[in-house]
């Protein structure tokens, strides 16, 4: 790896290596971007400085920027265009992606996120890998992350989302993984992630899943994709055991954490594995439909009985017209 320092090539006090492609610019003291970042970098190193705030010129001129550290620079302020990892930012700008169409990597964890506009990454054409996690999202909105057509990782662990609605992912039919765990997320359209045709792992620990929609997994249809699913409060009885002996079937479909999944309620479950139970979690269900199925045959047998009883009771006995024909008969012989 060849190191260029101390040239217009690369900025004053920043190491550069490669022919300039990869600026190591950390913890320097920086209080700002530095001018002179080389056009063709393609990795920016500035975590470490004392960058409070960043404008929207800020990257200008660095065509070929793919991945941007900035973690642990004590951003408060985002005038136009970016925002990442471990700083105090609340809302990003509508036009926070301005000038970053090559960026492939961007990274906003533990941040104090909690609305995210429309707009917002729009710019983001080229962006594959997006780490959400610890914020406090609550709702992705609609058309959201439309733009990020070459999206192949989208983390959004740790925020506070309640919902995947369908159509949030509509475009992002080359994600290849999707983080949401410990969420609050109920439940799951049966199309939320129908686009997904390349999806390999899907991770939904630690949300607040009572039951699932079967039809929310047969909808992916892809060539083989795992999913993650304990740590949820299920709610265990037959229906359950059902939809997860499906999941268990199909070729394409591998629930990696199964013996992990465990119950919530009834209370009597609580704690309980569900790939322990699931062979006892219809046998009440099924007794009562052998009770119920018992009782109907009972009846309808009794029903039939007591039909053919009086069938015959009809047939032996003689009509009213033929009982007054009789005593007719026995009247004109006695006279």
């Amino acid at each position: 790896m060849t190191v260029v320092t101390g040239t217009t090539l690369c900025p004053p006090q920043c190491l550069c290596y490669d022919s300039a492609e990869l600026v190591d610019c950390r913890a320097r003291g920086f209080t700002h971007v530095p001018h002179g970042i080389p056009h063709g970098s393609w990795l920016l190193d500035l975590s470490g400085n004392e960058i409070q705030e960043l404008r929207s010129r800020s990257f200008t001129g660095v065509w070929a920027l793919k991945v941007l550290l900035m973690s642990n620079c004590g951003i408060r302020v985002v005038q136009s265009n970016l925002d990442l990892s471990h700083n105090q930012l609340q809302v990003l700008p509508s036009d926070f992606s301005e000038g970053l169409d090559s960026l492939k990597d961007l990274r906003l964890a533990h941040n104090s996120l909690g609305h995210l506009e429309s707009s917002a990454f729009q710019g983001l054409e080229s962006l594959q890998r997006l780490d959400l996690s610890h914020n406090y999202i609550q709702v992705l909105e609609p058309g959201m992350l439309r733009a990020l057509t070459s999206l192949r990782h989208l983390n959004l662990r740790w925020n506070l989302l309640r919902e995947v609605a369908a159509g949030t992912l509509t475009m992002q039919q080359g994600l290849s993984v999707l983080l949401l765990d410990r969420n609050n997320v109920t439940r799951l359209d049966a199309e939320s992630f129908a686009p997904l045709r390349g999806l390999t792992l899907l991770s939904l620990r630690g949300n607040r899943l009572r039951s699932l929609d079967f039809k929310t997994f047969l909808n992916l249809q892809t060539a083989g994709t795992h999913l993650r699913l304990s740590a949820n409060p299920w709610t265990c009885d037959c229906e359950l055991h059902r939809v997860f002996a499906k999941l268990l079937h199909v070729r394409h479909l591998h629930v990696d954490d199964y013996a992990n999944v465990t119950c919530r309620a009834p209370p009597q479950l609580a704690g309980a594995s569900l790939a322990y139970m699931d062979s006892q979690l219809c046998v009440a269900e099924t007794a009562t439909v052998l009770v119920i199925s018992g009782t109907v045959v009972v009846t309808v047998v009794a029903a039939m009985v007591m039909a053919e009883r009086n069938r015959k009771r009809k047939k032996n006995r003689p009509s009213r017209e033929s009982k007054w024909g009789d005593q007719e008969s026995v009247g004109e012989q006695d006279r």
